[in-house]
């Protein structure tokens, strides 16, 4: 389970994300507690009400009011009583538990998710101490949840991505079958918040994969002197079509300069997923001697990999884009390396394709050993044991090569003992 605080300045503005959420037939209203009344008699000014009341009892105190989110892994079937009874624990762990607070489930993304909304302004009108809850509070009592219900541990922020908490299918805006703003407002959230891109060019490559593009007008308006940026929806060529939106009007503003800041942020976040995508891209032309613009399109797509080529008027093509939706990354190709720019990667295509055969292809992309173009060299034995082995020089002869070399002596030529040396002596003197 992964737990996630936001604080801020406006109960009206959560409740208002939350309750269109609820008219749009994303997300249900399954708890309310200490509100004194049944779920569905509660209306909209009921809520707000309760919530008010208390905030208004310390007026000065700014950041009242508190957006919970308790994310489930996608594998985990978390039933509505067992997302009562979780919650209901885990607001008692962080002290929230004796505050008024509502619970919406929401069915916007693949993982099951819930939203809490709750103020931290007591009955009493003091406040309850907030600095570094998720920190410490939070994560106590979501390790302690993980083991209590047995739910998907989360540790560190890559169990976290890897729990889905990712806007899985994404539906592209489609102009009058959908409200325009909530369509573009959708998209524009889900990839805002997920994908990691660090230019406005890299953000529109995603966006028109969902049929939105963001845009700043020509140089010379207004609106791009003063960094505006309205979003759109495209038709099926790309056109833009309806009505369009200020970045400042959609949820969670994502203007320009709150776009800037996700830039900055984004480079370091998306180098770890650089070199998997140089990869990707190495293994498809590899496997082909000549490759078409069309086949190196289709062969990244099947990998999940868009590559997005930008041609000017004239059709002269001057960049490259690679989305990775594996990774929810986007590179330009010049950001990769000079080899997986535009130009470098346009010069290698040709009028049609020329896979390599199986036998060659196979250590480039399976993982196989790589073919030997040499034939074995025959194995021999120089010295066969079936064989006895050959002496170039005979015992005999080397018998007589000592002898020869060392002076011919007699039979007995031990040294003589002390007391031979005396009898040899006296013999002499006899």
């Amino acid at each position: 389970m992964v737990a996630k605080i936001v604080n801020g300045r406006s109960i009206r503005g959560l409740m208002n994300y939350n309750e269109n959420k609820v008219s749009e037939g994303q997300a249900q209203l399954i708890m309310a507690s200490r509100f004194g009344g049944d779920l569905d008699q509660l209306s909209f000014n009921n809520k707000l009400a309760r919530f008010e009341h208390l905030t208004l009892m310390n007026s000065r105190v700014k950041t009242n009011a508190m957006h919970i989110m308790l994310n489930f892994d996608t594998t985990e079937q978390v039933s509505v009583a067992k997302m009562q009874e979780i919650t209901a624990a885990y607001m008692d762990k962080i002290g929230f538990g004796d505050q008024p607070y509502l619970v919406y489930q929401h069915r916007d993304a693949a993982h099951p998710h819930i939203h809490v909304v709750t103020t931290n302004i007591k009955a009493d009108g003091k406040r309850i101490n907030i600095h570094n809850i998720g920190k410490t509070l939070s994560e106590s009592a979501r390790k302690e949840l993980e083991q209590e219900y047995n739910l998907v541990k989360a540790e560190g922020h890559h169990i976290k991505e890897s729990l889905g908490i990712t806007p899985a299918n994404l539906e592209k805006a489609v102009y009058g079958k959908t409200p325009t703003k909530r369509a573009i407002t959708n998209v524009v959230t889900a990839v805002t918040q997920h994908y990691k891109f660090t230019s406005l060019p890299e953000l529109n490559a995603v966006l028109k994969l969902f049929n939105v593009i963001a845009d700043r007008g020509k140089e010379d308006t207004i609106m791009f002197q003063k960094k505006g940026l309205i979003y759109s929806i495209l038709d099926d060529k790309g056109k833009k079509i309806g009505i369009p939106f200020k970045a400042s009007a959609l949820a969670g503003k994502p203007t320009l300069m709150n776009l800037e800041k996700k830039f900055t942020q984004n480079e370091e976040k998306r180098k770890p997923f650089r070199e998997n995508l140089k990869t990707s891209i190495d293994n498809v032309l590899m496997n082909y001697a000549q490759i078409t613009k069309g086949t190196f399109e289709k062969e990244l797509q099947k990998q999940n990999i868009y590559a997005i080529f930008r041609q000017n008027e004239q059709s002269y093509t001057y960049g490259v884009t690679f989305v990775d939706n594996n990774n929810k990354t986007v590179f330009n190709g010049s950001d990769l390396g000079k080899a997986y720019g535009a130009k470098a990667l346009t010069a290698q295509f040709n009028t049609e394709d020329k896979p390599l055969k199986q036998s060659a292809k196979s250590y480039l992309g399976t993982g196989e050993p790589k073919p030997t173009y040499l034939k074995p060299m025959e194995q021999t034995s120089y010295l066969k044991k079936d064989e006895p082995t050959k002496e170039y020089l005979q015992p005999s002869e080397f018998d007589k090569l000592l002898q020869n070399l060392m002076g011919k002596q007699e039979a007995n030529t031990a040294p003589l003992t002390q007391e031979q040396k005396r009898k040899k002596k006296r013999g002499q003197h006899l």
